[in-house]
């Protein structure tokens, strides 16, 4: 850098020979006096060792020479002051440079170095330079260090020691010298100093590579400067850098950046957020130092999905890394559109999770959605064989035996990892997919474990938020994030947005948030945990209809739905996903716990229920349900009852019920309460040997009065002649039509009050 070149300062004071009148004997400001007739100072035309020059005899104890010039002095500008000077005659004098410091309104800087070193001239004739540099900062090297308030200064020299001697003195240089500090000032290395052309055609590899070494050596940063700098292999950068210009690569080919492992910076070196994010992606599976990338607040736009495994360009990996901060926004695009594909295909029990014979395979994209008869919710393509003509799905069929047309429809999505053959141990953290009622958010890779979504908002997907068209969902955590459905002025029964759905084991849903979507989550697999989550899924309808918000699509699920607040929508339990639906040699409807939950519901039809078991074959039951603490509230309407038992395809068998545990729940706005155990009281007005105590209407589901388990007479059992019956009858349970109610025998007609307490269940 030279300010007297880049900038066009004037930094040179006149020669002497210009005349006099320009340079002061004292500090150099206006006013002051100059040398122009002054009896001690003479110009010298024809010098043999200086041409024009100055003569000057020392008269005072420090004898100043001063340009009364304003030279400029600007921060981050180093300028070097020279003078040669020699003796003629008399005492030899010591020479220094020396200056006047002057700040914006032409006042004096005091308090600084204002002098050079001095150096003691020690022969006539012989000539002598002496120097100093000014500055701004208190580098090494630098002898006079101003700081930033001086704006000018007055340039010259001092000659100090005994008067008397006579000397001359040769024009003074005043250069600007920056660049002897730029190395220590910007601390960096230029690739192009290292043979980088930047023409976007030639190979700088080696130049980057060579630039990096010299950097990391000296410690210090790399610049990549303006230009477009073509690299034609894998470069790893080790310094730091700072990209002005860009760079391209082939596809295959990665750039690692060690200490700029960050979006902005890929994005600064490739000139496109996309291809930045592509790039950086490249290097997190593919580089063992880094187990994260940082967006760092970035937004890309994208107009079409994003394949990570493309990016990555590996088939399986199964090492943490994480992607965070940042969001990922749908630009309008007919690339979202969903590709939709019917074809006529067979199913068999004997291949349950197998279409053979499919027509028009090739066409049939892997993680479509899966339609036709008999077929549950959530089932999607998870492989095929073009040449074998089959689809392996994410699920079996309950009733599809035989040959019928399909419809198969894959979602677009923002980030689509399943090009992976296996991906384990990958996370989302605090980023947000903004779907903008164009795409949907994440499909899943065909298998992996423990994909972890924390701290991310899924916002307006058009169709689905997370998607796992295999076993890629095993073991699966979504933490503290939101779901905000583009839907939520349609009413609920018209929306088609599901949150996520899951088909393996182990799932960890927790402490989310859903706002309107169509539903919540339909989740197969077993062994779950939901807690803490709110999903509402109502409308402003009257008398609305309300959709399950959680779907368990494995009869026997090992789950626990704990601590939620689940707002108009419902649970609904059913054996979907199975491929042989009648309740052979199985477990059935079991291993359920709801337990702490908030229900609550407004405005909605009285037909709703919040509990819904489902199933659809024959001959199942329920054997381990526990439905206890929650809250069931409904208001601006009522329902009829809580709970119940979906017959569209088949009945429960509740002579099997065991182990059900349905009590302690809170209700309002609910017309009838449901429990068991259950105790009711039961008024005999006239004697009769055999009370009837029907629980018709309060055992959850409609079910069976199977067990009774306490009873007790109020005040005095009276015969038909006044007189106290000591002795206790017997019951009989599962009476009635319905078996629902229990029959008390007396010894003999007998009238009074008892409190009765009824399970639905055997215990054991």
């Amino acid at each position: 850098m030279n300010k007297a070149i880049t900038d066009g300062l004037v930094l040179m004071p006149p020669a002497f020979t210009a005349g006099l009148d320009v340079w002061s004997s004292e500090d150099g400001t206006p006013g002051s006096a100059t040398y122009d007739g002054a009896g001690n100072a003479a110009l010298v035309t024809a010098d043999q060792d200086f041409g024009g020059c100055l003569e000057l005899a020392k008269t005072d104890s420090t004898q100043k020479l001063r340009y009364m010039g304003q030279t400029p002095i600007l921060p981050g500008c180093y300028l070097q002051v020279t003078a040669r000077v020699k003796a003629i005659s008399g005492n030899l004098p010591d020479v220094r440079i020396a200056a006047w410091a002057g700040d914006g309104s032409e006042n004096e800087v005091t308090g600084l170095v204002d002098t050079g070193p001095s150096t003691t001239l020690t022969a006539y004739g012989e000539v002598v330079e002496v120097t100093a540099i000014i500055g701004s900062g208190a580098r090494g090297g630098v002898d006079m260090p101003w700081g930033t308030e001086p704006v000018y200064a007055h340039i010259g020299l001092d000659m100090t020691g005994a008067n008397g001697g006579v000397v001359r003195v040769d024009d003074l240089i005043i250069e600007d010298v920056t660049s002897f500090f730029l190395r220590d000032m910007i601390d960096w290395i230029d690739v192009v100093d290292f043979g980088a052309v930047g023409d976007g055609t030639t190979d700088d590899s080696a130049a980057f590579e060579a630039a990096d070494a010299a950097a990391v050596a000296a410690g210090v940063s790399l610049l990549v400067p303006e230009g477009s700098y073509r690299l034609n292999s894998n470069v790893t950068l080790e310094a730091a850098v700072r990209f002005v210009g860009t760079v391209s690569m082939p596809g295959g080919n990665r750039l690692t950046l060690q200490q700029n492992y960050d979006l902005p910076t890929y994005i600064d070196a490739f000139g496109d957020e996309l291809e930045g994010f592509r790039r950086a992606v490249a290097v997190l599976f593919n580089s063992s130092s880094h187990e994260s990338l940082d967006m760092k607040g970035r937004r890309i736009e994208i107009n079409e999905p994003i394949d990570v495994h493309a990016m990555a360009g590996v088939d399986n990996f199964n090492t943490r890394r994480l992607i965070r901060n940042g969001l990922i926004l749908a630009e309008s695009s007919n690339n979202w559109d969903p590709d939709v594909v019917t074809s006529q295909a067979t199913y068999s029990t004997s291949q349950n999770t197998t279409l053979t014979n499919v027509t028009n395979v090739a066409n049939i994209a892997v993680g479509s959605l899966v339609e036709g008869l008999g077929v549950g919710r959530e089932v999607y393509v998870k492989e095929k064989n073009v040449g074998a003509g089959t689809i392996t799905l994410s699920a079996p069929l309950f009733d599809a035996v035989g040959t019928q047309t399909y419809t198969f429809t894959r979602f677009k999505y923002l980030l689509d990892f399943s090009g992976f053959d296996y991906l384990g141990r990958f996370v989302l953290d605090n980023v947000e997919l903004h779907g903008r009622k164009e795409a949907s958010c994440i499909l899943l890779p065909p298998s992996g474990l423990i994909f972890h979504v924390r701290d991310c908002f899924f916002t307006e997907p058009k169709h689905r938020g997370i998607t796992s068209h295999g076993r890629g969902c095993q073991g699966m955590l979504i933490d503290r994030c939101q779901f905000l459905s583009g839907e939520q002025t349609i009413p609920a029964q018209d929306r088609i947005s599901i949150c996520f759905n899951v088909n393996a084991n182990d799932v960890k849903v927790r402490d989310n948030r859903a706002a309107r979507p169509g539903q919540f989550g339909i989740m197969g697999g077993t062994g779950h945990i939901i807690s803490g989550n709110h999903f509402f899924q109502g409308d402003d309808e009257s008398d609305g209809i309300r959709l399950a918000g959680l779907v368990l699509t494995k009869p026997n699920c090992k789950t626990t739905i704990v601590g939620n607040y689940i707002d108009n929508c419902s649970i609904d339990w059913t054996n979907e996903h199975d491929s042989d639906p009648e309740h052979n040699a199985e477990l059935s409807f079991g291993a359920l716990k709801i337990v702490g939950n908030i229900f609550f519901a407004t405005d909605v039809a009285s037909s709703f229920r919040f509990l819904i078991v489902r199933p659809v074959g024959p001959n199942h039951y329920i054997h381990g349900l526990t439905v206890t603490g929650n809250s069931f509230k409904v208001i601006d309407s009522t329902i009829e009852r809580v709970e119940k038992m979906d017959t569209t395809y088949a009945e429960l068998d509740w002579g099997r019920a065991r182990n059900i545990q349905f009590d302690s729940n809170t209700f309002n706005g609910i017309g009838q309460y449901t429990a068991s155990p259950i105790t009711l009281e039961f008024n005999e007005n006239s004697p009769s040997s055999t009370w009837v105590c029907s629980f018709a209407e309060w055992m959850p589901f409609g079910s069976w009065a199977r067990n009774v388990v306490g009873l007790t007479t109020e005040n005095r059992i009276q015969n038909s002649s006044g007189g106290t019956v000591w002795d206790m009858p017997y019951a009989q349970v599962e009476k009635g039509t319905e078996s629902n109610e229990v029959h008390l025998h007396w010894s003999e007609a007998s009238q009074g009050r008892v409190q009765l307490t009824v399970r639905m269940d055997n215990q054991r």
